[in-house]
Formats: structure tokens, sequence, C-alpha cells
């Protein structure tokens, strides 16, 4: 297609990839430029946008599991028609995928590109990333550094056409807590150097993480397994799954007199968006009873723990979906009961999964006892 030629030949002219360009062939290993071009031919998707907003249909099965709310719709009206928009959340679920571009769908906001592992583009979901959505696949943890120009260069060529959306942590949280930041994406829409671009910090949060017993017993990445298998996974955890999805969309940031080139612009950026996006994360029943939990709890005292937790996250300005003590541990327990991550004996509340509760308390680690962002991973 004449927008991929484009990209292409734009990618292709583009400094930190032509020096690469230049380099020779030992004639065992393809070259710089047969690799540049490789990288390109996977990288390329379409975004259809008539189709897009139909995806609600096929994806029903889903979708009424989750009751979804969407949060700061007026910044990201005000962001789209000033001019170009970079989207930059969290990583909870393989759900974010779904909900936080349907929820600009449902305003009629146009739909960014998003940059997805590429191990979702098998299958099914291949399909739809591919020529729906238009997602980017990105091929997490690899060192080439062609590949990392490429990726990048593609990103900002993209962005001069589209909104982007990518999540800053790169794959999912697997503690619950929030992850160190990674530059790579952000350095590429600095890259594009598009006048009055704007980042919207996005923060997803839910009741119940549909993969919360899988990441969670896991505990770190080790590897990247097929999304068959973790989809799998997804659809027995699914049973008797409901829960709430939070997406909200923070004040967006200006890129103005930041400079690409400067290694310290970009990691001081990187922070902040993660800042952003920590604060607007909405704070959950299930997070404050796992915060609030001891090895057992008659109820009076996990309500009082329950309430100090509110009062300091309040005076820290921190997103609350609920205030009411009292409704926060019926909520939260009766959800935390039904996954079996707490049981009731004789009227007091004990830990029945140690490992899938501090999964939830972790979530807001960062509001209850801030420190110190970690710095961010550069790629």
């Amino acid at each position: 297609m004449p927008i991929q030629d484009d990209i292409t030949e734009a990618v292709l002219a583009r400094e930190d990839v032509a020096r690469y360009l230049q380099s020779g062939s030992d004639g065992k290993t393809p070259s710089a430029r047969e690799r540049v071009e490789t990288y390109l031919d996977e990288m390329r998707t379409t975004q259809r946008h008539a189709i897009y907003k139909a995806l609600r249909h096929p994806l029903y099965p889903i979708l009424r599991k989750v009751d979804r709310h969407a949060e700061g719709i007026e910044h990201v009206r005000a962001a789209t028609a000033a001019g170009r928009v970079v989207y930059i959340s969290n990583h909870k679920s393989h759900l974010d995928y779904i909900l936080e571009p349907l929820s600009l769908v449902d305003f009629e906001i146009r739909p960014p590109v998003i940059a997805a592992g590429i191990n979702l583009f098998g299958g099914p979901l291949g399909v739809i990333n591919r020529h729906v959505t238009g997602a980017i696949p990105i091929r997490r943890n690899t060192k080439d550094p062609v590949y990392l120009a490429t990726l990048k260069a593609y990103v900002a060529e993209v962005l001069r056409s589209h909104d982007v959306f990518f999540y800053i942590e790169g794959g999912r949280s697997y503690t619950g807590e929030f992850k160190a930041p990674k530059t790579g994406l952000v350095h590429a829409a600095l890259q594009a150097e598009i006048t009055g671009l704007r980042i919207i910090p996005v923060a997803i949060a839910y009741d119940l993480v549909l993969e919360d017993r899988t990441l969670s017993r896991q505990g770190v990445k080790k590897s990247q397994r097929p999304f068959s298998r973790e989809l799998a996974e997804m659809v027995g955890s699914a049973v008797g799954y409901q829960t709430r999805s939070f997406t909200t969309f923070g004040e967006p940031l200006s890129v103005d007199g930041i400079d690409h080139h400067s290694r310290r612009d970009v990691l001081d950026l990187a922070q902040r968006v993660r800042a952003r996006i920590a604060a607007l994360h909405k704070v959950v029943p299930t997070a404050l009873v796992a915060a609030a939990m001891r090895p057992s709890s008659p109820p009076a005292e996990l309500r009082a723990r329950i309430a100090e937790l509110v009062d300091g996250l309040r005076a820290r300005g921190a997103n609350l979906a609920e205030t009411d003590p009292r409704e926060i541990m019926e909520n939260g327990t009766g959800l935390l009961v039904d996954r079996d991550a707490l049981a009731v004996d004789n009227g007091i509340y004990r830990v029945r999964d140690r490992t899938l509760l501090r999964y939830y308390a972790r979530s807001i680690a960062h509001l209850i006892a801030p420190q110190r962002a970690p710095a961010p991973v550069a790629q």
C-alpha cells in the first residue's frame, strides 16, 4: 500500500537506520538492509476504523464480564482536537488491549495504533491485530541494535498519521506493583518531532485481574509463552469472573523543549509519565482490603485499618473508587473470598492465598508509602 511504501522509505532514510545500512555484509549473515526490511515487513499492519468499532460484538462474551468505566475523557477530546497524541499506560492484563481502546471508541474518539507484544500476533487474534486494530508487533527484550533502531523509526513515522498507544512497563506486571518504565517507545515518539505532540498518561485498574493467579504465582516473567497457552489459562480463570475496570486518562503532557538526542531528557520524561500514571491509578476495594489484611482479621479491626488507609490516601489525593470503609470492606472481601484469596471462619477473615493477596496489595503500595520511582530501563 502507498502509505506503507512511504513509511518504508522514510524509515530507511532516517539517520539512525541509515547508519546501519552503510555497513557491509560478511556474506554469511543477512546484511543490515535485509534485516531492516525483514523487520519492517513484520511491523506493517493496517487499521480499519469501521471494523474496529464493530469489535464490540464478537468480543461480547468477554466484555459482558467487565463493567467498564472511563474517566478523564475531556482531556482526550481536547488533546485529539488539537493534534497528534501518544497514550502511555500501565499494563495489568491482556484485557487492557481490548478495554482501553474501546474506552475511546465508546466516546467516538479516533482509535490509536497499539504497540503490542509479538506473541499476540498468532491465530485469530493476530488477524485482528494486523488487519483491524493495526497493532504494531513488538519483540520485547531483543538486543539487536538494528531492530531497535528500525522499531523506533517505524513508530516515529506511524505517529505522523496515527495516534499511538503503548505500555511504559513493556509487559504486564507479574507482582501487581508498578514496574520500572522503559524508554524505547518514549524515545521513538520524541524522534517523530511533531509540533504540538501531547502525551496522555493512562491508568487502568480492575477489582479483579483476570490472570491474577497465573501472574502472582509466577512472580516474574521467565520466558515468552505462546499466547494460545495464556489464552487457555484466561478462559479457565473467566469461569464465574465478573469485575469492574477503570481507565483513567490524565491531563496531557507537552513534549515541547525535550531533546530526543538527550538521554537525560528522555529518562526524565519517562519518569514523569510513570509518576502521573501511578497517581491516576484507581484504588479499588480489593487492593485496600489486601493491604489492610493480617493473617486473620475480625471485621471491626479490618474496617478500622481500611479507614486509616482511606484517610491517608485521601490526604494524598489518591483516585479512590469508594471512600466508605464499611462498603469497601464488604465489597473487597466478597470479591476476594470468591477468588479464594480469603476465607471466612466463624466471622473472622483469614488469608487463604497469601501470594494472591500480596499481588493486590502491591498495586497501591506506591500510594501508601510513596518512594522514589525506580530508574527507567533504556531500550
